[in-house]
């Protein structure tokens, strides 16, 4: 069986060697690019499945090779920060990365992000593969599409993966954490990422209509999908 490509798109030689050290761990077979426009070059026709990118890149920077990335390729990618800004965390999440380490971080700290990201399906898991109707807003689980009024809204795999967690179960109100759990891997990671992505994705469905957002806060507890919003 052919093993799994990653890319790291890294500038700092430890580091590089590093991810490439814990990649190589956990199975990759990994390619190492010291520029965006470098890693560009590389991503059509290619069959990575992760990318590990450094913000802080010569030229293009890596919120914005994150952001070409997401036209094309919905591959894992995680973020490797210099400080612990969560300005810059917010970022990376609405150009589209998956997760963050923050330098310097250990070969355990990124390992674990790796073996939880693996660990989430690509799809959300869903109770029936059909399409859900929720008046003005369609879901086609399998095709993985969102349309409102027939019109196609881009939404990011995590994106998608909350909308279609928060819809299986109508009403039901979904914890951070369960949404962590179920969607990112992982149970005691930061709320704030939750709430990035969710805002995100009411976002751009607001984008459609001020009325389409079916989705409620609870306060202190979470979200839940509500269709009598419509």
């Amino acid at each position: 069986m052919a093993r799994p490509q990653a890319l790291i798109v890294e500038d700092t030689e430890e580091f590089a060697r590093m991810g490439r050290r814990v990649l190589e761990m956990e199975g990759f077979d990994v390619t190492h690019a010291v520029s965006a426009e470098d890693a560009l070059g590389l991503v059509p026709g290619s069959s990575f499945e992760l990318y590990l990118v450094d913000v802080t890149l010569p030229g293009i920077d890596g919120f914005e090779f994150c952001r070409r990335l997401r036209e094309t390729s919905d591959a894992y990618v995680i973020m490797v920060t210099g400080r612990d800004a969560d300005a810059e965390k917010v970022v990376g999440f609405r150009m589209g990365a998956d997760d963050y380490v923050t330098k310097p971080y250990s070969p355990l700290e990124l390992s674990a992000r790796i073996l939880a990201m693996r660990r989430r399906p690509r799809a959300a898991p869903q109770a029936e593969s059909q399409v859900r109707t929720f008046g003005r807003l369609a879901l086609d689980a399998d095709g993985r599409e969102v349309r409102v009024d027939g019109d196609l809204v881009e939404l990011t795999r995590i994106e998608f993966d909350l909308l279609a967690v928060l819809s299986s179960a109508p009403k039901r109100v979904f914890t951070r954490a369960q949404l962590l759990e179920t969607v990112w891997g992982y149970a005691d990671g930061d709320d704030h990422v939750v709430n990035v992505h969710m805002g995100n994705m009411r976002r751009k469905l607001r984008t459609h209509g001020d009325d389409v957002d079916l989705i409620r806060t609870v306060r202190g507890v979470g979200y839940k999908f509500d269709p009598a919003a419509l």
